[in-house]
């Protein structure tokens, strides 16, 4: 009777110890002595105790791993330090355990050596403009390479790139000088149309009678609103000359006028 009870009590800690959870976003994979059996799924599993079977839990939600600095020499020989993220899940448990060692250490290895071969073959403009491309590249590379290891890479996103700070001048200064080619055209390009308008304008107005005077009414208008203003005219130097003619002729007048009158007087003396 002893001997029955204690066989029930060691098939019940074989049994207990036996006993597995799989959680609801992870599979099992269950080796016995080493060879591939079978893979569980979420729930309280059973495998066989005393070390037959072994049970590998792989997280299937989706994992991230950071891809550290990296110095990296572009096309055109500038050195640039580059970082990313990997964002990737396990799609098939059974080739994520048996075919690689450490899935997500050779993830990020391959991605880190992707994204120095992909930086390295572009120059800084291109990586400046164009991160999102170079990030998609990189990506396709790297899911092609770990798809044999059932690894399914959804993205990859470069996510700091630090120049050095001599060519931070640089760009800066060639920025500068990009915002000043734009202004100065800006600017040539309102005054040409300044002046056609204002051509188009002296057209009109000489195209009509009297318009030019009311403009010049206007114009006078507008400046006698403001006391502190002095209004200057600039008179042409013919009118100026026609005043002095008239003026000088009113003189030879007056002293004919005077001769006259001084012979009338002799006479009647």
């Amino acid at each position: 009777m002893g001997l029955i009870v204690f066989l029930i009590i060691l098939i019940g800690i074989a049994f207990i110890s036996g006993l597995r959870v799989v959680n609801q976003y992870e599979k099992g994979v269950v080796l016995r002595f080493g060879r591939y059996v079978t893979t569980k799924a979420a729930g309280l599993k059973f495998i066989m105790p005393y070390g037959i079977d072994r049970m590998i839990k792989v997280d299937l939600r989706i994992a991230t791993v950071d891809v550290p600095r990296q110095e990296v020499i572009t096309k055109d020989n500038v050195t640039i330090y580059v970082d990313a993220v990997v964002y990737f899940r396990v799609k098939d448990i059974k080739k994520a355990v048996l075919d690689v060692q450490n899935f997500r250490l050779a993830t990020a290895q391959y991605a880190q050596a992707a994204l120095r071969d992909v930086v390295g073959q572009e120059d800084l403009d291109t990586l400046l403009s164009e991160r999102q491309r170079i990030s998609d590249t990189i990506k396709v590379i790297v899911d092609k390479a770990t798809e044999p290891w059932g690894v399914d890479v959804i993205e990859v996103k470069m996510q700091k790139m630090e120049l050095p700070s001599d060519m931070k001048r640089v760009i800066a200064k060639q920025a500068e000088a990009e915002r000043e080619k734009r202004s100065v055209i800006t600017k040539a390009e309102g005054e040409r149309e300044a002046s056609a308008n204002l051509a188009a304008a002296a057209t009109k107005l000489n195209q009509i009678p009297g318009a030019l005077h009311l403009r010049t009414l206007t114009t006078l208008n507008d400046l006698s609103s403001d006391q502190s203003n002095t209004v200057i005219f600039a008179v042409p130097l013919e009118i100026l000359r026609a005043f002095e003619a008239v003026g000088d002729s009113s003189s030879v007048a007056n002293s004919v006028a005077k001769v006259v009158k001084n012979m009338g007087n002799k006479e009647q003396e």
